[in-house]
């Protein structure tokens, strides 16, 4: 039986992971809004950090229609709202 292909997430080296964990460090202190570029989703992750949990390694976003939790490796960028 064959694998199905699925890309894999791209690496990123330990540099980049400090960066992303930086900026959603800012944002969590600042409670700044944000948008999220996730790996293997369709659509951005748009609203204020709640939670980090080192635990399981995801970010919880809270947004108007609830929390959605966002696994910390597959966060591409970190972006703010332009409007």
């Amino acid at each position: 039986m064959a694998k199905s292909k699925v890309p894999k997430r791209p690496t990123r080296d330990e540099f980049v992971l400090e960066e992303l964990g930086n900026q959603l460090t800012e944002a969590f202190y600042e409670k700044s809004e944000i948008v999220l570029t996730v790996w293997g989703w369709e659509e951005a992750v748009r609203g204020q950090i709640d939670k980090m949990d080192p635990r399981t390694g995801k970010v919880h976003i809270e947004q108007a229609d609830g929390i959605v939790k966002v696994p910390f490796m597959d966060i591409m960028s970190v972006d703010y709202p332009r409007d």
